[in-house]
């Protein structure tokens, strides 16, 4: 867990904008019309409408994605009954989760009442304004009646996450962890530690799921809650054991599952060992567990163990399930959220950890090799698949259960949406993902004794996306990928510098030497070569034993790319070869080129550079709309610069006079399409949104995407190779293992490409 200070944490919330969410306008507001239409006159019309039909009020305002967080501070995250002004901290918190991990707004609401009844009648009141009411830090019992009444007497969602949420998450880890000690849910004793909300619902879910009651032991701080107790409320009646025992340490014996919702160190080494064999521990006080981590772990070997923190394996977090549930049921207009539902949710999270993981988790997280097991039997909270995999899921479980009120019929449409919903939805990369595993390729990885490099290959390999070969020495290698944790079984090595690949090595100097004679490279110098990883992976590739290479570059691509025009060469008709990014952004897909080989750039090797990247935007599926972008506009500086970028757009006119390219020109004309097309209307490309952009220079591109990726406004794809006669592709060995894995994804589909057509699909 994160380090956190008191001045820290201060600071945090104090500083710029005072809290932590602000309201921002979705509409035009910079003119007077736009005003009249927000507020008076205008807004009148809608106001009708929703007075005629009600359901309106989702069409018009933003009701259909609008959830309240409502607490009255009796039960606040640990630190007791503290006030509603005093836990709004906490609630705003709250708000933000909903917004950054649904794109649901929210608005925290404190109400300063802790008598259940006139509580339940504020809440009822502000109902009509949302479309979702998440209730929060109420204290039990009270919490019990509060959300049932309102559950009934309110038409939209209300759910009190302390009791469901906790409820849901543990479920699903509960599920997968049993699956894993290979224990049937009917058969498992369980105890429970608590018996506050969280402890009663995430019993009575468990329950649902299978669990029979009367294997169930529930304890408080008095003690097993046993017939022998008087003076029980309805909730812990509804759990008490007919069994003769009084303590947590006598319920412990035998037990397969213990659950806590409690306090600190209450559990004892003793106690976890006088479990059942492959015992199951959810030690959930926050922020320290019943038992803490090291010391349930060494009490026995066999142990599956979660807490409620995020500096151990397999927390229970209810991040996972609340931002998700809601979505699913705002947007199929659910009028609750049932057993069905939550049922629903449960499955879908379980699910989800069973599913490889995806590199940008592995990165999140700065681990290699995440995989469904006793250290990982949850999703992890930044896993950016949870919204697709749990929304749906409850959006399904309402219409199966009769409260959806606007079903959902369109799945794919609707997978779509929430993709896009949280900013960058990458569809260029999963159409080519799924495009590279249905033809997976030989794919040699030239510095696969790094991390990041061998933790690429090895997750692409098990993705299905490639078939890799790793370059390097097989020691070296296994006890890297040991140490990373990574499963290379399957997978080949190639060490080149071995003494059984003299025979490759003669054979590939023999055919470099033939290709290079008159360029100055005689036999014995290219049998030299050859104990060079990019010229021997190069030479793969060039014989048709691998199908593409990613090389790694320590200090720029400049020498690798030299290599491989010695060794592919340039495709026919060009002189230069370049590369290319492709940027995923909120504005959509841009292409940008040339970013990384050509430092010295005259007017044919912009030329080429145009050309191939025209080529190479028509290769991806998209239609390229073109700009020569430079600090000059259309002639208005005549220094050499854009002097040459002019002339090259000239003679693009000619070679491609159907092509939308344009330029030069300054990058606030090229991306503001409205501007360019007032100040510059006999531009080819107007009324044109530009997806490719062409740099003047290696300093400008570079610096240029650079910018956008340090700045979190894309997420890039590249350097992508165009121009050489083979899929050879160069990236940084410290790149981000989810950079190299896009880019080995695009090296498949290049040679796959190249193998159905050859060299002459360039236009």
């Amino acid at each position: 867990m994160s380090k956190v200070t008191k001045e820290m944490a201060l600071d945090y919330h104090r500083e710029g904008k005072p809290g932590k969410i602000e309201v921002v306008p979705t509409v035009p507001y910079s003119s007077m019309q736009d005003l009249a239409l927000a507020y008076s006159p205008g807004v009148a019309y809608p106001c009708l409408e929703i007075e005629k039909n009600p359901a309106d009020a989702y069409e018009y305002t933003n009701k259909g994605n609008l959830i309240a967080v409502i607490s009255n501070g009796t039960a606040v995250l640990g630190l007791g009954d503290i006030g509603a002004l005093a836990g709004k901290p906490v609630m705003e918190g709250k708000a933000l989760l909903f917004k950054i991990f649904a794109g649901l707004d929210c608005f925290d609401i404190e109400v300063n009442e802790k008598d259940p009844k006139k509580f339940i009648e504020i809440v009822k009141a502000l109902a009509p304004t949302f479309g979702g009411i998440n209730l929060e830090d109420i204290k039990a019992p009270e919490c019990f009646e509060i959300e049932q009444r309102l559950k009934e007497e309110c038409n939209i969602p209300v759910m009190h996450d302390d009791q469901h949420g906790t409820a849901i998450i543990s479920a699903a880890g509960l599920i997968n962890a049993l699956e894993i000690q290979g224990k049937n849910i009917g058969d498992v004793k369980l105890v429970v530690n608590g018996a506050g909300a969280a402890a009663v619902s995430c019993t009575r879910l468990y329950i649902a799921l299978g669990v029979k009651k009367e294997n169930v032991v529930m304890c408080d701080s008095k003690g097993v809650i046993n017939r022998s107790r008087k003076g029980l409320n309805s909730q812990k009646e509804e759990f008490a054991t007919d069994r003769d025992i009084n303590t947590l340490a006598e319920a412990m014996v035998g037990a397969d599952v213990f659950l806590g919702l409690s306090v600190k160190d209450v559990v004892t080494t003793e106690m976890v060992q006088s479990m059942a064999e492959k015992p199951i521990v959810f030690a959930l006080a926050n922020p320290d567990p019943e038992i803490s981590y090291e010391a349930a772990m060494a009490s026995r070997p066999d142990l599956i163990f979660a807490t409620g923190r995020s500096d151990y394996p397999n927390q229970i977090n209810n991040v996972l399930g609340f931002p998700y549930i809601f979505r699913g049921a705002l947007d199929a207009g659910a009028t609750a959220i049932n057993e069905t539902m939550k049922l629903a949710a449960v499955k879908a999270i379980a699910d989800l950890a069973k599913e490889p993981v995806p590199s940008v988790v592995n990165a999140a997280y700065g681990m290699s090799n995440l995989k469904f097991g006793r250290d990982y039997i949850l999703p992890k909270p930044l896993d950016p698949r949870l919204i697709t995999a749990v929304s749906p899921a409850v959006a399904r479980g309402a219409m199966e259960s009769g409260v959806a009120r606007r079903p959902i019929t369109d799945w794919e449409a609707y997978n779509e949406k929430l993709r896009h919903l949280m900013g960058y939805d990458n569809k260029f990369m999963r159409r080519v993902t799924e495009e590279a595993r249905r033809n997976p390729k030989r794919v040699v990885f030239g510095e696969a004794n790094t991390d990041n490099m061998l933790t690429a290959a090895v997750n692409a390999y098990h993705d299905g996306i490639c078939i890799p070969i790793l370059l390097g020495n097989e020691e070296m290698i296994e006890k890297r990928a040991k140490r990373l944790g990574l499963d290379i079984e399957g997978i080949e090595i190639v060490n080149l510098r071995h003494d059984r690949e003299a025979e490759r090595r003669e054979q590939f100097a023999e055919k470099l030497a033939a290709s290079r004679q008159r360029r100055g490279i005689t036999r014995p110098e290219a049998l030299e070569l050859m104990f060079d990883r990019n010229y021997f992976g190069m030479m793969m590739v060039e014989t048709g034993q691998a199908d593409a290479m990613i090389s790694g570059t320590y200090s720029g691509s400049k020498k690798a790319a030299k290599i491989a025009e010695e060794v592919v060469g340039i495709r026919p008709t060009y002189n230069h070869f370049a590369t290319m990014h492709i940027l995923n952004t909120k504005r959509g897909t841009f292409f940008m080129a040339d970013t990384t080989v050509n430092r010295e750039v005259d007017e044919e090797t912009l030329f080429d550079i145009t050309r191939l990247a025209r080529n190479s935007v028509e290769y991806f599926a998209h239609d390229p709309i073109m700009a020569m972008v430079s600090y000059s506009n259309f002639g208005s500086h005549k220094e050499k610069e854009p002097e040459v970028a002019r002339r090259v757009v000239e003679r693009i006119h000619e070679a491609y006079p159907d092509l939308p390219i344009d330029g030069e020109m300054q990058m606030s004309y090229a991306l503001n399409k409205k501007a360019r097309d007032a100040a510059y209307p006999f531009s080819r490309i107007n009324g044109k949104d530009v997806n490719t952009l062409i740099f003047p220079n290696l300093s400008a591109a570079s610096t240029a995407y650079k910018m956008m990726l340090e700045m979190g406004l894309a997420e890039a794809v590249g350097p992508i190779q165009m121009g050489l006669n083979k899929p050879i592709h160069f990236i940084s060995t410290d790149a981000a293992v989810r950079d190299i894995i896009n880019l080995a994804t695009v090296a498949v589909i290049d040679a796959a490409v190249l193998e159905k057509v050859g060299n002459g699909h360039d236009k």
